[in-house]
């Protein structure tokens, strides 16, 4: 018997032990961490044997493929050995995708790649299809091959996931952008990363497709290195690709296949406003076209769709000045992202563990647009530097209470307290949902 360890017990990892226990393999689970409490009790219900707080080695080097958890960096001593051992170490969703023939959608992108995978999955579940949502969202890719029946499935897909993927195929390969993001994980070299990004397209043939920005330097500059099989469905704001999608007289324009076949949708109407939302709305718009849902499906799931938690959620209106969390926008480009949007003057909470950040991008935004900036982190020294010339009221704090109380107490009716960060939240918070939920309640408690 053929045995698979899977490094990790959390969403992924447990449901890659389910799905590999159901296809007859010998299963163990190792978390260097806690084992969260429904996680255990899934383990045990299937008779899959596992360990938590360490790693037994002389239970990992044995085994004939490894499944690691994409938090788990390949550059950890343990998974170093087990290359050196010349033992396949993969992701888990490449473990599930070798047990489904369904229609494949992966997305990906250093920016917008949930609200993507939702708006995406939203209009092929409205227009019928028997649809899943798996990936770094939701439930497991592989819980739910082992668990449901879909014919598609719409998979948020991280560059950590990426790293894991050999023979994985996208059917429908979506890159919305590339900007520098995670670098530490990369050994700080840009190149890794863009790699890591393109591996959407690996195994592609020409009966598959693959939509991406025109707009994105990283993405054009790096297209003609790769060998890239599929149909390549472009989406632009400033040039006019057809195929593909394009912006002409405040419309959504798109073509999948021939001009008589054309999708039109005027920006305003739109659910998802802000011309990085423009950019999702469009890759997701072109994937359904591409499956043939009625343009009239999509114009109306276009213009119905909820955003997510977290990213750009409304959360209150108190004496006259916008809470908006954002506590998703964990890189620089999001939190530029999100301030692009604001139409008012913004009380700006930044701030957290660094990932490198180069925050010199975001300083004609918030020269623009930001009246204070309140660093909600335990080292702010970088922020401060940065943006020190140019905003006079900074202010340190060191929970998401105080972040508020500070940010209402400078707000004037009409203003905006943004939550937008740039950063991890792991120096002060358990994880983003985490930072995001202390913020709503702090609003709440106004």
């Amino acid at each position: 018997m053929q045995r698979i360890v899977i490094l990790g017990a959390g969403e992924s990892g447990t449901g890659a032990a389910v799905l590999a226990k159901q296809k007859g393999f010998d299963v163990f689970v190792s978390d260097k961490g806690l084992i969260k409490k429904r996680y255990k009790e899934i383990l045990t219900a299937n008779n899959i044997t596992w360990e938590e707080e360490k790693h037994t080695e002389a239970l990992i080097y044995n085994a004939n493929e490894v499944i690691k958890s994409p938090g788990i960096a390949d550059k950890q001593n343990l998974v170093v050995e087990l290359h050196n051992r010349a033992i396949p170490v993969i992701s888990e969703i490449e473990f599930a995708a070798r047990y489904t023939n369904a229609t494949l959608i992966a997305i990906t992108g250093s920016n917008g790649k949930t609200t993507t995978t939702l708006l995406t999955y939203h209009i092929l579940k409205k227009a019928g299809f028997n649809v899943g949502l798996a990936g770094n969202i939701g439930k497991s890719f592989a819980m739910l091959v082992a668990t449901e029946s879909f014919d598609y499935y719409v998979l948020e897909i991280s560059s950590f996931q990426l790293d894991g993927m050999y023979n994985f195929r996208a059917n429908i390969a979506v890159l919305l952008n590339i900007t520098p993001d995670h670098l530490d994980r990369y050994n700080y070299n840009l190149e890794h990363y863009i790699n890591s990004k393109f591996k959407i397209t690996n195994n592609q043939t020409p009966d598959d497709a693959f939509i991406f920005s025109a707009d994105d330097i990283f993405i054009v500059d790096n297209l003609h290195k790769k060998n890239l099989k599929a149909r390549e469905y472009p989406f632009s704001l400033t040039k006019q690709p057809n195929p593909g999608a394009y912006i002409n007289n405040g419309q959504i324009i798109i073509n999948t296949k021939n001009l008589c076949n054309t999708f039109f949708m005027t920006v305003e109407h739109l659910a998802l406003q802000g011309n990085h939302n423009i950019y999702n709305s469009m890759a997701s718009a072109i994937a359904a076209r591409i499956l043939e849902v009625r343009k009239e499906s999509v114009r109306e799931s276009l213009a119905d769709f909820q955003n997510i938690e977290h990213r750009l959620e409304f959360v209150s209106k108190v004496h006259g000045v916008e809470f908006i969390n954002d506590s998703k926008a964990t890189n620089v480009n999001s939190t530029w992202y999100a301030l692009e949007t604001m139409r008012s003057p913004v009380v700006l909470i930044l701030g957290g563990q660094d990932k490198g950040n180069d925050y010199a991008s975001l300083i004609e935004m918030i020269e623009e647009k930001v009246k204070a900036i309140i660093c909600l982190g335990i080292d702010n020294s970088k922020i401060i530097k940065t943006f020190a010339p140019i905003i006079k009221n900074i202010i340190e704090v060191s929970s998401a209470e105080d972040a508020v109380k500070q940010a209402y107490h400078i707000a004037k009716a009409g203003d905006t307290v943004l939550l937008s960060p740039a950063c991890a939240s792991f120096d002060l918070f358990h994880n983003y949902e985490d930072r995001g939920n202390q913020f709503k309640e702090a609003v709440r408690n106004l």
